[in-house]
């Protein structure tokens, strides 16, 4: 696993960053900003490629090197003087050592003439950490996906096309690990005919390296005191058959109008990431408000459970985890707000053992610290029985509040005390019906009504599991408001917020019905004592039967990985993809059967503060047929068509 640090940057006599790392500049000493713009805006014909966009049009831009964000200030900065008012701009880019947020800064203050865009990107640079992190800016017409790590990892992860390259990066003799074949092999993986590349490098064996790989280059002056440099596109047309035609994109809808039902978290993040889009979104809930299932509990925990190693569940809380704290600072903050990154205090008493918790401290230095029992109570405000693992930019959040802030969108619909009871697709679009005898079409019909989803024909096949969880309602003291962080372990408990403390949350598998039960008020006041004898001395929270609860569903996939992406239909695919039966690595042509137009984002189970805003936007470039903000692998590990996969390789289908 690639190690993630920050740059470390000298300053020279007139302000300018150089690397440590790679012993070079960041920028020419001439001008930085000039040369940006001639080297990768005007070679890449990008005022004019942005003037000439349709209505609607994506725009992508891909870069080695995100340095100090000068490129991507620049071409934000030309697509917004340039581009239609309603197209959009997504930039890629990889860095394996990211300015801090001072550094940055400090950096771009060289620049005035971007103050605007160099603030936002400043306010949105946090809570980034390895792997794919995406921030949106421009109320989200402009999007940056940053992926940090080694670029020879992360490339060729990247799912979709670019439209024009910025091969940046340090010189080839300054940092040759970079400069390699298998870089050009990824630029070339992710080009179309017609995409575009320039380099401020004229270095031969990058020239030939990239020919060899379809790029039609040519030496043009060079800015400044660099003699020359290349410029040129991709001449092939690429037909990309998918090994794994079931993780395929499917035919792009006509974009218009969805439905989403469903409004958790899960149908708020989607249909805000749709609106932003420029689509119209109705949203069936079947209560009477929004949140009122497992998204409306008092305060959810911005909590991540984590591997010391890169499993597909830690890159999807590692991304899902920066793309909520970056959305949270939307929202206002604090005892009165729906929000505070008052930080997690990990305790072990969770089942954590001090080794574990110290190999993830050690896989994630600018994330978790360890601290001892001492500091842990100091920490908290209150005495703590143990030490462990501190996470300084977690915290609670309301979750109705989130999803009132993503649901405030003009393109956003809501239809309350819509249960819907069948679906069906006739004449290319989908018909939903509702209890009370109300119907609705579109072409787009997103499922993210968590283990409801498992009674309805279309996802049926689908594992859904449905988990119980109580939250316990303590009124606050005097002296337990004392409490500064959350406490975690086998549950947690949350600093007061507005008069109550928080407490849970139980897990139960088998249950009847909704009622609050004494039982699993004992578990979660057990828990509590487990985390603070101190503060549970404090609380005094007897008798139980007068204790206020809160009772709702999680849903849950028996890999404990969400599903989100297109939805097959699973006879049609058994019988299409039974070769794999007999050979689970048949190479297989045949498209996927796909329901069209149908999809589905559920099974985020306790984590869905951290992987469902992330999935509504994973959801949205699924429909859109968008280059993907996760990597491939993650995109495939959550894809519903995995367990119809699995299924059929072991033969239960």
């Amino acid at each position: 696993m690639t190690d993630f640090s920050n740059a470390t940057l000298n300053w020279d006599e007139h302000g300018q960053p150089h690397s440590s790392q790679f012993d070079d500049v960041y920028f020419s000493r001439a001008s930085g900003l000039e040369e940006t713009r001639y080297v990768f805006l005007q070679h890449n014909q990008l005022a004019e490629r942005f003037a000439a966009l349709k209505e609607h049009a994506l725009f992508r831009i891909g870069e080695t090197g995100f340095g100090t964000g000068l490129n991507f200030l620049c071409a934000w900065q030309c697509f917004v003087a340039q581009a239609p008012a309603n197209a959009r701009l997504h930039f890629f880019s990889v860095e394996k050592y990211p300015l801090s947020l001072d550094d940055l800064q400090r950096a771009l203050s060289l620049w005035p003439e971007l103050a605007e865009l160099s603030a936002a990107l400043i306010q949105q640079y946090r809570g980034l950490q390895r792997g794919f992190q995406t921030l949106h800016f421009a109320g989200g017409r402009v999007t940056l996906t940053l992926l940090l790590g080694d670029v020879l990892e992360l490339l060729p992860t990247l799912n979709g096309s670019v439209d024009a390259w910025f091969l940046d990066g340090f010189a080839p003799a300054k940092n040759p690990q970079m400069w390699q074949p298998e870089l050009f092999a990824a630029l070339a993986r992710t080009s179309h005919a017609g995409t575009t590349l320039a380099t401020f490098t004229c270095a031969g064996f990058v020239r030939r390296g990239l020919e060899a790989e379809g790029f039609a280059l040519q030496k043009v002056s060079g800015f400044g005191h660099k003699r020359e440099m290349l410029a040129g596109h991709y001449t092939k047309n690429q037909a990309r058959s998918a090994a794994m035609p079931w993780y395929a994109q499917p035919a792009t809808p006509p974009q218009g109008h969805a439905l989403v039902v469903g409004a958790g978290l899960s149908g708020c993040a989607t249909a805000n990431a749709l609106a932003r889009r420029g689509w119209k979104v109705t949203v069936l809930e079947r209560h009477s408000d929004y949140a009122q299932e497992a998204s409306g509990n008092r305060q959810g925990i911005t909590y991540l459970k984590l591997s010391p190693y890169m499993t597909q569940q830690t890159q999807l809380v590692l991304s899902g985890f920066g793309y909520t704290r970056r959305l949270l600072e939307q929202l206002p903050r604090g005892n009165d707000g729906a929000w505070d990154n008052c930080g997690v205090l990990i305790l072990e008493s969770g089942g954590d053992n001090t080794e574990r918790q110290q190999a993830l401290a050690n896989a994630f230095p600018n994330l978790l610290q360890m601290v001892s029992k001492q500091q842990a109570s100091e920490l908290a405000g209150v005495d703590i029985p143990s030490g462990g693992l501190w996470l300084a930019n977690g915290g609670w959040v309301n979750p109705r509040a989130l999803c009132k802030y993503l649901l405030n969108h003009p393109n956003i619909r809501v239809e309350l005390n819509a249960d819907v009871t069948s679906v069906l697709h006739a004449d290319q679009q989908w018909q939903v019906c509702t209890g009370d005898g109300r119907q609705f079409s579109s072409p787009v019909l997103v499922l993210a009504n968590a283990a409801e989803a498992g009674r309805l024909s279309v996802t049926a096949h689908m594992p859904h599991k449905a988990i119980r969880g109580q939250v316990t309602h303590v009124p606050a003291t005097p002296a337990s408001s004392a409490l500064r962080t959350v406490l975690c372990g086998s549950g947690y408990i949350a600093p007061a917020w507005q008069g109550m403390h928080n407490i849970g949350a139980s897990f139960v598998f088998a249950f009847e019905d909704l009622q609050p039960t004494a039982a699993e008020h004992a578990s979660n006041l057990e828990i509590l004592n487990e985390l603070s004898p101190a503060l549970h001395d404090q609380l005094k929270p007897d008798p139980v039967a007068e204790l206020e609860a809160r009772v709702g569903i999680r849903c849950s996939a028996p890999d404990y990985l969400p599903l989100v992406g297109p939805v097959a239909e699973p006879e049609a695919f058994c019988q299409r993809y039974a070769k794999l039966r007999e050979d689970a690595f048949a190479r297989l042509e045949q498209p996927c059967p796909w329901q069209a137009g149908l999809y589905i984002n559920t099974g985020h189970g306790s984590r869905g503060l951290i992987t469902a805003p992330l999935s509504g936007e994973l959801l949205a470039a699924h429909i859109c047929a968008e280059t993907m903000p996760v990597p491939t692998a993650l995109m495939h590990a959550c894809h519903p068509n995995r367990f119809l996969q699995r299924d059929l390789v072991k033969r239960r289908r």
